[in-house]
C-alpha cells in the first residue's frame, strides 16, 4: 500500500502539542505508579501473545547511583503492551508493509529485557537493539535465553543456550548507541544501515527534560540517513506521566516530523485511550532527506 493510504488511516495530524497535551491528560488515565511491572523481582515470566518470556532485571542497577541513568535495568508496563500490539497481523504497520519480511528496525532505549526485539524480529530482515554499554550485557542475556536461533552481535555470531525457548528470530544485532555523544552516521554505518532503515521504535524513553533534544535529533538523523523508497516511520509508544515532560517532548519531535497520535481503531485494548498509554508517529518533514 501507498504512503499516502497509510497516513489517511492514521486520522487526524497533530498540529498543536499543547492542544494535545491538554487532550491527552484529561483522560481518565489509571493509576500505574512509576510504570515499572516489578522493581523487585530479578527474574519477570511475561506471556507476549503465544510466546512465553522469561527476563532477567537488575533490580541493583535501577538503585545504584549509576550516572547516565538506570531506568533501563527493568521492565515497564507499556513495553509488553506495545510488544504484544506489533506482533498483530491485523497491526497497521504490517498491514501497510512496514513491518515486512525484508525491513529493517533500530530500536532506541531498548533497556535489558529484549521483549520488543524477541517479538519483533522474527517478522523483519533485520533489527538493531540499541541503549547505552550498561544495559548491553542483560539485554544479550535476555535475547540468549529467549531465543532458540543464532544471533548476531557486532558482526561476530554467537550460538544461545542449550535451554532456549521456541521463540524463533532472525539476526539481531546488539549495539551501543549514546544519543548525546555517539554520531549517527558512523553508527548506521557500522551497522550496516548506512542508507537508513524503515522503522525506529522507542518504547517509554521520555521521562527526562535533558534527553528530550539529544532524543529527538537522534531520531532525525536516522531518518535523514534514509536514500530511497519510502521514509523512515518513527513509532514512539510511552506512558502518561508528567504533562510537562510530554508537551516539551512533542514540541520539539513536532518541529521535525509530521505527528500522529495512532486512534483506537488501529490499536489493542491495553493501549486505548484511557489506559494511560498511548502511540505515536512521527515521519520526517521536509528539509530532511525524504519528503511526504
Amino acid at each position: 500500500m501507498s504512503l499516502a493510504t497509510f497516513i489517511t488511516q492514521l486520522g487526524a495530524e497533530i498540529e498543536d502539542a499543547s492542544e494535545e497535551t491538554f487532550l491527552l491528560f484529561s483522560q481518565d488515565i489509571p493509576s500505574q505508579n512509576l510504570g515499572i511491572i516489578d522493581s523487585q523481582a530479578p527474574l519477570l515470566e511475561l506471556s507476549i501473545g503465544s510466546r512465553d518470556l522469561s527476563i532477567k532485571q537488575s533490580p541493583a542497577v535501577l538503585k545504584s547511583a549509576r550516572g547516565g541513568g538506570t531506568t533501563g535495568a527493568v521492565v515497564w508496563k507499556v513495553t509488553p503492551r506495545f510488544a504484544e500490539w506489533l506482533s498483530l497481523p491485523t497491526n497497521i504497520l504490517a498491514q501497510h508493509g512496514i513491518v515486512a519480511a525484508e525491513s529493517s528496525v533500530l530500536e532506541l532505549g531498548s533497556g535489558i529485557a529484549g521483549i520488543v526485539p524477541l517479538t519483533l524480529a522474527p517478522l523483519v530482515q533485520q533489527y538493531i537493539a540499541t541503549d547505552q554499554v550498561y544495559a548491553l550485557k542483560l539485554l544479550m542475556e535476555n535475547i540468549d535465553a529467549n531465543s532458540a536461533t543464532t544471533r548476531q552481535v557486532g558482526g561476530k555470531n554467537k550460538k544461545p543456550p542449550k535451554k532456549a525457548t521456541s521463540v524463533q528470530s532472525p539476526t539481531i544485532r546488539v549495539k551501543s548507541l549514546d544519543w548525546e555523544t555517539d554520531d549517527v552516521d558512523s553508527f548506521l554505518k557500522s551497522s550496516n544501515a548506512a542508507e537508513g532503515v524503515d522503522l525506529v521504535i522507542a518504547c517509554d524513553c521520555i521521562y527526562n527534560y535533558a534527553l528530550i533534544k539529544p532524543f529527538v535529533q537522534t531520531c532525525v538523523d536516522i531518518c535523514r540517513a534514509r536514500t530511497s523508497g519510502r521514509p523512515t516511520v518513527c513509532v514512539i509508544a510511552q506512558q502518561l506521566r508528567q504533562p510537562d515532560v510530554f508537551e516539551e517532548w512533542l514540541e520539539e519531535f513536532h518541529k521535525h516530523f509530521r505527528t500522529w497520535r495512532l486512534p483506537d481503531d488501529v490499536l489493542s485494548g491495553p493501549l486505548k485511550e484511557n489506559s494511560g498509554f498511548m502511540v505515536h508517529i512521527g515521519i520526517l518533514r521536509e528539509g530532511g532527506s525524504m519528503a511526504v
